[in-house]
């Protein structure tokens, strides 16, 4: 097996020596006042909270704070059965988890047996918390960002290149107040003071996953769980980390493994679609490998031939595969849906909703948090276009679907870096093992990252969910919602080697919860005594 190091390809990286340093803390806590809110469409009812938190961990003199949105489903049990709380998180990073609590704060709760008050936050940078923008408004945006897709034409790489410039002395004029203020080591803090304010046992548990179908990150839920376990390993009671980043590649702006599996996932969404003709109009008597290289061919042809919309874009290249296509390979769910836009592009028509699925925003969105939050962390000072390039090579290299997609270049020319940045040793023993779960099939965290990963936390243990997408709800398994179950509730882990079998298939048009969730229910659990 590969260590996370032979990963790196011989490019320095850091010096991983130090845990979290004793940083400036709030005042004792005097817990959290939670008070019913309304969200009509929310499948559980919400409690909603503000929780005030230092604003500069590195500020040990200054008493400025911070309000911190924190959102909580409780337990279905009586409150002398509650486990403790589990602090969730959606990924991104820049994702609002308040809008994926209102839509799947029943699974979340089914997948812990009840036993657990399920709490997720906003975190800095994202909502109306810090927030970060840079651009005035959607139109500057637009002209201002480089291109989803960073090999689009023979000129695109130094376009990008040139427009990453561009675009981080943008958002250093924009962010220079607090732009610093919102990397992955502060939010780690940041959990911790909700942990304390709970006034539980002091320790956390943790949840990381992926649910909202307007995502286009890269699971930073997983990083911000391997950084906070880094930083407190004495403070962690469990984690659960689901569609997992190697934290390695992604402090040091070198991510070539991130892309390994998403060729065989858009194979998997081909086959898929030949084998379900009446929801996929794309079939059309091919076989998987046929359809596969028609896709190819139109997108190619993208590249001379942007299509013209009526109001006044392009359907080019870029968009195309990035935005419709590669970004959608992470949600099974939506491959009907995506495969008639792909089908009625290829015929000349012009389909409406090009991008991911649809989403209810509760709370405005940070448009530039993905970069402000990832970058900021990254240790890239220095970079050139000549650094940059044998990583993107790798990628387009290895990669036919996604290798040119959110190339390096951004985070190689940002300006503004966090107060703190983690440089840590991630080869930590927790207090319990954590469970390390990887899909078969994922376009953005590889089973790779899974299996490393599960190899650097002393103890930890990899569940394989043997399904397409990004993280395990994106297609139901009642193995593993029993797997992560009996782990919050009662401390078990899966035996090594396990590999849980999914309930629903590609291009089922469901995500298979909606049978899954009664039949977890008819096998109720109990806590170790």
């Amino acid at each position: 097996m590969r260590s996370f190091t032979s990963q790196l390809l011989g490019v320095p990286l850091l010096m991983w020596t130090a845990s979290a340093s004793p940083l400036h803390t709030a005042r004792d806590s005097a817990g959290i006042n939670w008070t019913p809110c309304e969200f009509p469409n929310a499948t559980l009812p919400i409690q909603c909270a503000n929780l005030s938190v230092p604003l500069d961990y590195t500020s040990s003199n200054s008493s400025e704070t911070m309000t911190l949105p924190v959102f909580r489903v409780q337990a279905a049990v009586d409150e002398g059965s509650k486990k403790g709380s589990i602090l969730y998180n959606c990924g991104g990073p820049g994702a609002d988890c308040l809008n994926d609590l209102i839509s799947w704060g029943d699974v979340l709760q089914a997948s812990t047996g009840g036993y657990h008050d399920i709490v997720t936050f906003t975190p800095r940078g994202t909502g109306k918390t810090l927030k970060f923008n840079c651009f005035p408004d959607d139109l500057s945006r637009a002209l201002g960002m480089p291109a989803l897709v960073g090999n689009a034409s023979d000129v695109a790489v130094g376009e990008t290149w040139a427009k990453s410039i561009l675009y981080g002395n943008t958002c250093a004029a924009a962010q220079n107040k607090t732009g610093n203020l919102i990397g992955t080591a502060f939010v780690a803090r940041d959990m911790m003071q909700i942990v304390d304010a709970l006034q539980e046992d002091g320790l956390l548990r943790y949840w990381d996953h992926m649910l909202t179908t307007v995502d286009v990150g890269i699971s930073y839920g997983t990083l911000l769980g391997e950084t906070v376990l880094g930083m407190f390993p004495d403070r962690v009671d469990k984690i659960l980390l689901d569609g997992v980043v190697n934290p390695f590649q992604y402090y040091a702006n070198l991510e070539t493994e991130t892309l390994v599996d998403a060729d065989a996932t858009f194979e998997g969404f081909c086959k898929g679609c030949v084998e379900n003709p009446d929801v996929c109009p794309l079939a059309k008597n091919q076989t998987a490998e046929q359809l596969q290289e028609s896709i190819y061919t139109f997108l190619e042809q993208l590249r001379l031939n942007p299509i013209p919309t009526p109001q006044g874009s392009l359907l080019d290249y870029s968009t195309v595969k990035g935005a419709l296509l590669y970004v959608n390979l992470k949600f099974p769910s939506l491959w009907p849906s995506i495969a008639k836009k792909l089908d009625a592009l290829m015929n000349g028509s012009l389909p409406t909703g090009i991008g991911g699925g649809d989403s209810s925003t509760v709370s405005p969105s940070s448009p530039d948090a993905l970069y402000g939050i990832k970058c900021g962390d990254t240790f890239t000072e220095n970079q050139t276009l000549e650094d940059v390039l044998p990583i993107l090579e790798s990628r387009i290299n290895g990669n036919r679907i996604a290798g040119e997609v959110n190339a390096p270049s951004i985070c190689a020319n940002w300006k503004i870096r966090a107060k703190e940045r983690y440089s840590g040793d991630f080869r930590v023993k927790p207090l319990n093992p954590a469970l390390i779960i990887g899909n078969t099939y994922d376009p953005v965290t590889p089973l790779v990252s899974a299996r490393n990963v599960s190899e650097t936390f002393e103890g930890s243990v990899l569940l394989q969910h043997d399904s397409y997408g990004h993280t395990t709800l994106m297609q139901a398994s009642l193995c593993t919602a029993k797997a992560i179950r009996a782990y919050f509730v009662r401390g078990e882990l899966p035996q090594p080697g396990t590999k849980c079998e999914i309930d629903t298939f590609p291009f089922a048009r469901t995500n298979g919860w909606d049978d899954v969730k009664p039949r977890l229910a008819a096998e109720p659990i109990q806590p170790k005594q």
